[in-house]
């Protein structure tokens, strides 16, 4: 007669043997065969009753005891200086078990929060349950998801919100954290693919209704891993910060330097001020007075308050929010050149001939006091003769003469020709709900457009200011488009009957020309849209490449350290510079200028997505209500699977996916940006205008669905049909496969 094991052998077996728990695994241990199995399956459901075991899929495991090899969590060292752990996955009844770490000499250093492959082993009579020994580390930064939890029989579902994402994650019972159906949860992966191809995972944030308005920007926040909350001692050391005194600075206190900014403005880091040239030698000239906030003074080298802004790198700004790269003590009180109230500021006066040319520069190291803090449209309203009870007095003696030293810079604008694209900004304007009240395009003033000059100005006067005295500083910078992309650019405006010179060195001139050339056409969008993607990243770096767009040989990022660690690096280099204290750049900031460079531009592209992210997933609140109805836009991408159409109204980019296409089969060729159907010769490309319904639109993933109706006034054929005379809408098929060698070469599909 086969001998059952009891339940304690079983047991003992299943903690032993984790790899093998499957009932014929446990049978095959004990040689149970032929009718015994059933004794066995009676036992194993006993144990699992008693809450001994849990089945998972076809194996069993003691959710009371921890396997021999485990993962585990580093919760840091305790107070006799011991590491301890706790197991990344626990299902017992009773407390999450702790385990001393037995390190050896030859293992890495761990610190809390790393997770590694360890063997446990159950310890009895002391503090904690268990000793782990390293196997090795694994992964600190497990992939993380962002989804909408759907509760199922044994736990549930995570559907990713990202709309770049498909696949599903599986939540064990034991990993929920107490999620309700259809909450916005955060999650870790805590296993491979399981039987249904899901990931497992388990949800270590809920953040709520994702339906609700105001989560938009926190999915963005969440999603790209921006630190939104400051951690205590950064906010205490923010908080223990006192406004700065004259103290050996420069007296700026008289001098009118006034903050012009959007009426939304959440800080105010720049004033200005200018005045006629008094020196008989600058006839026509202009002196113009830039101050920036002095955040150096306040963020010190290696303190906490600087740490956590390297870390951050930059502000990201949300319709609906702002997640600072500062503690709002600094960001929105002492650093900010609020009106009527002394603040310390770094400030550079400059030295401009008739013509706009900077004659000259210097910096110094002041206290001002802000006689008003404006905004752009009334500034403007002021200029164009009607000015409010805050402006009026301030027109003569301040507002006309920032803007003669404007229109100088303007002429000195002209002749150094940057890169004059004409792409309408949008603006998202949310209600008191947070809603999406309407998408407006912005106004482009002279105000604004002043401020810009003046900023661009005194970057420049930053930079070469640094380079004169052999400073170490981070440069802003814009290199040359490449060959690859200046040829598809090329190609773009030879099919729109335009021209772009080829075979001399490029500069912005020629693309200014070419941009010209579009204005006023039907491809003018078309052109600047291609122009701008035919540009590189601007980066930051400790070597000066210059900066292409603006044509300028040297820049850097000056006037805006309260959301720019870029910005307070130059400025501590201009107090090292100077001599005007020992806050300046230290031997540890020159050392890490490299890296600190890369680490920002990173961060200045994560926040950029981020922000775009938010205001897809406006655009599709904004717009899923109108699902069903038609819109006019122009088509601004390909891809092998469909084409992006921006549409006209809203801005939103909706994605017209191939398959709706009908069942014909299309080339797409990348260097061209065109599909061309195999039957029809329809030809689709970037800039063409169309009609398209709105088919989808999802506020939680911001994915819009378009199904194309007519392309330059065309009905859009389907499928295998002939097609009309005209038939395609821009050019013929046979010039678009002449373009590249992929598509001269026919491709021959059957369906089925």
């Amino acid at each position: 007669m086969t001998r059952i094991p009891t339940k304690p052998e079983i047991l003992d077996w299943i903690t032993s043997n984790p790899t093998l728990t499957a009932k014929r695994d446990i049978a095959k241990a004990f040689g149970i065969k032929g009718a015994a199995r059933i004794d066995l399956k009676r036992m194993l459901k006993e144990l699992e009753a008693e809450g001994h075991l849990e089945k998972r899929q076809k194996t069993y495991q003691d959710p009371d005891r921890l396997p021999p090899v485990s993962v585990l969590q580093v919760t840091g060292a305790g107070s006799d200086g011991d590491l301890y752990a706790k197991p990344m996955e626990w299902h017992g009844t009773g407390t999450e078990p702790v385990i001393l770490l037995v390190t050896k000499a030859s293992d890495p250093a761990l610190g809390e929060g790393d997770r590694i492959l360890a063997r446990v082993t159950a310890v009895k009579g002391d503090a904690h349950a268990y000793e782990g020994r390293m196997i090795r580390r694994i992964g600190a930064n497990p992939q993380r998801v962002l989804g909408v939890f759907r509760k199922g029989a044994e736990g549930g579902r995570i559907v990713p919100i990202d709309k770049g994402h498909s696949d599903e994650w599986a939540v064990g019972a034991a990993a929920t954290n107490g999620a309700k159906d259809g909450e916005l949860v955060e999650a870790e992966q805590t296993g491979p693919k399981g039987r249904m191809g899901r990931p497992q995972a388990q949800i270590v944030e809920r953040l709520g209704d994702p339906s609700a308005p105001k989560a938009v920007s926190l999915i963005a926040i969440h999603q790209h891993n921006i630190p939104d909350d400051f951690p205590d001692d950064v906010v205490a050391e923010a908080d223990a910060h006192t406004p700065m005194e004259l103290d050996g600075r420069t007296d700026l206190r008289e001098m009118p330097l006034v903050t012009i900014d959007p009426s939304d403005a959440r800080d105010h880091d720049d004033a200005c001020y200018a005045h006629l040239d008094d020196d008989p030698e600058n006839e026509g000239g202009h002196i113009v007075w830039v101050a920036i906030a002095d955040v150096a003074a306040y963020v010190t080298p290696g303190s906490a308050l600087d740490r956590e802004a390297r870390k951050r790198g930059n502000s990201t700004y949300f319709p609906d929010r702002v997640v600072p790269m500062l503690p709002d003590r600094l960001s929105g009180d002492l650093c900010s050149l609020h009106e009527g109230v002394p603040r310390a500021c770094i400030a550079v006066r400059m030295k401009l001939d008739a013509q706009g040319q900077k004659l000259s520069h210097e910096f110094v190291r002041g206290l001002m006091r802000s006689p008003a803090s404006l905004h752009y449209e009334e500034v403007q309203e002021a200029m164009d003769g009607n000015p409010n009870p805050r402006t009026e007095p301030l027109l003569e003696p301040v507002i006309k003469p920032l803007y003669a030293a404007y229109a100088a810079l303007v002429e000195a604008r002209q002749l150094r020709q940057p890169l004059e694209l004409n792409l309408p900004e949008r603006q998202i304007v949310l209600g008191d709900d947070g809603t999406v009240q309407s998408v407006n395009f912005k106004d482009r003033l002279d105000a604004h457009k002043l401020i810009e000059e003046l900023m661009v100005l005194a970057n420049v006067a930053a930079a070469e200011t640094l380079i004169e005295k052999k400073t170490a500083q981070l440069f802003r910078v814009h290199e040359e488009p490449s060959i690859e992309k200046l040829n598809a650019l090329r190609e773009t405006a030879n099919a729109a009957g335009l021209n772009l010179a080829k075979g001399q060195v490029l500069q912005t001139a020629h693309l200014n020309k070419l941009l010209a050339q579009a204005e006023g056409t039907d491809d003018a969008e078309l052109i600047n849209l291609t122009t701008l993607r035919s540009m590189t990243q601007a980066y930051y770096s400790p070597t000066n490449f210059g900066h292409f767009g603006l044509a300028l040989k040297s820049y850097a990022h000056f006037t805006s350290p309260i959301r720019r660690y870029s910005d307070l690096i130059v400025h501590r280099a201009l107090v090292s510079s100077h001599g005007w204290g020992d806050d300046g750049l230290t031997p540890a900031d020159i050392d890490d200028l490299e890296q600190t460079a890369t680490h920002i531009s990173d961060t200045e592209r994560r926040s950029m997505m981020a922000e775009r992210d938010t205001t897809d997933r406006y655009l599709a609140s904004y717009l899923s209500e109108r699902v069903g109805e038609e819109f006019t836009g122009r088509i601004n991408g390909m891809a092998k699977f469909g084409m992006f159409i921006k549409l006209d109204d809203s801005g939103a980019d909706g994605l017209v996916p191939i398959r709706s296409l009908g069942g014909e089969f299309f080339h797409f060729d990348r260097d061209a940006g065109t599909l061309v159907g195999a039957d029809t010769g329809i030809t689709f490309q970037i800039g063409q205008q169309v009609t398209a319904k709105l088919t989808e639109a999802a506020p939680t993933t911001g994915g819009v669905a378009l199904e194309l109706l007519t392309v330059e006034g065309m009905v859009v054929p389907r499928g295998n049909r002939t097609s009309p005379a005209g038939r395609s809408p821009r050019r013929k098929a046979g010039k678009a496969k002449h373009k590249s060698s992929k598509m001269s070469r026919k491709v021959k599909r059957t369906r089925t």
